[in-house]
């Protein structure tokens, strides 16, 4: 039985200024490793899942660390290919209350932008594989990129393995002379699960809810407003059977509250709403909800509620870890899920 989960993307060193210091106080950063794609694969692992991150690195002993960081885990390292010159760094400075974060990348020419169709054998990658996971990000690096992640996803399509996207916009990214709307419709036409934001529909094709605006949420967001967001995806993308936004509501850089629904063409679930009071780092927080999906659509198969459920608790876990990567266990997030949110220590 197929049971591995292949996610592709790039992943980057993450220097992060300490303690709620801007760059231009910080005279030391706090280095860790995280991209989108590998911190999905990261979240799988820990459920327990078999899961495969395809990447391209550079031969160095940065990258050397990076790979190790992500077997430690129990990430599977083993179809990544090597080239170019550089691995992709980006700069973190984390916001409090009013003030909001700010992400610098350095992350030009890196190995996997410069990367070009028949670098990776997909066929050899997918061949054991039952989905394949990549977001908005690696389309965004370069057309070699688009191109390389166009090639899996047509190949995961011809072998039958379930395709999931997240939109993820970054408009710092789109630079080589493409937008995400030229770019993005062929790669989105194969996916059969597709999860954004309320600005990635927007953003990428011009589809948003009426009267909300992201920047006065107030911590209140109306799911049932996203409905027409999802049905419209759906049309637009008639392979996708399931499209799932996340919802934040951010009363400040420290405070949002978060959910999220799921559309399958008929009804929408809501998942329940987390006051997140406290945010020791939102970054990879989309990721972690992204991971809670799969392993919720894998695992309770026919119960899209509960899977969005285990999607909204992991993800609001993660707001309470370091780093990118998500680390929590199957344990803590159905606790979670259950209404226990008391933070009672474990004994």
């Amino acid at each position: 039985m197929k049971n591995k989960i292949v996610t592709f993307g790039e992943i980057m060193l993450r220097l992060a200024t300490p303690d709620y210091l801007r760059f231009s106080q910080a005279n030391q950063f706090t280095a860790t490793f995280g991209g989108g794609e590998a911190n999905v694969a990261v979240s799988l692992a820990n459920y327990g899942l078999e899961t495969e991150f395809v990447t391209r690195l550079p031969l160095n002993d940065i990258a050397r660390a990076c790979v190790m960081d992500l077997r430690k885990y129990g990430v599977g390292t083993g179809n990544i290919v090597y080239g170019g010159e550089r691995l992709g760094i980006y700069f973190l400075e984390t916001g409090a209350v009013a003030r909001a974060s700010k992400v610098v990348y350095d992350r030009a020419h890196s190995s996997i932008a410069d990367i070009q169709p028949g670098m990776i054998d997909w066929e050899e990658v997918l061949k054991d594989a039952r989905w394949f996971h990549w977001t908005g990000i690696t389309p965004a690096l370069s057309q070699g990129a688009a191109d390389a992640c166009l090639e899996a996803i047509r190949t995961a399509n011809r072998l039958g393995v379930t395709v999931s996207c997240d939109l993820n916009y970054r408009k710092n990214l789109w630079k080589y002379g493409k937008t995400a709307a030229e770019v993005m419709p062929a790669l989105v036409e194969g996916c059969d699960i597709i999860l954004g934001n309320e600005e990635d529909a927007e953003k990428v094709f011009g589809i948003k809810p009426e009267g909300f605006d992201v920047a006065n949420t107030q911590g209140e967001v109306n799911a049932a407003e996203f409905q027409s967001v999802c049905t419209q995806l759906m049309t637009r993308f008639p392979r996708a059977t399931k499209v799932i936004i996340t919802l934040r509501g951010s009363i400040n850089a420290n405070h949002n509250t978060w959910s999220g629904v799921l559309y399958d063409g008929n009804t929408l679930y809501q998942a329940p709403t987390y006051n997140i009071t406290h945010i020791v780092d939102r970054v990879g927080g989309g990721d972690s909800f992204m991971g809670g999906l799969i392993y919720g659509l894998v695992s309770y198969p026919g119960d899209d509620q509960k899977a969005l459920n285990f999607a909204v608790a992991a993800s609001c876990l993660k707001h309470t870890v370091y780093g990118d990567f998500n680390q929590v266990t199957v344990e803590e997030v159905e606790k979670l899920m259950s209404g226990d949110a008391s933070g009672r220590v474990s004994r």
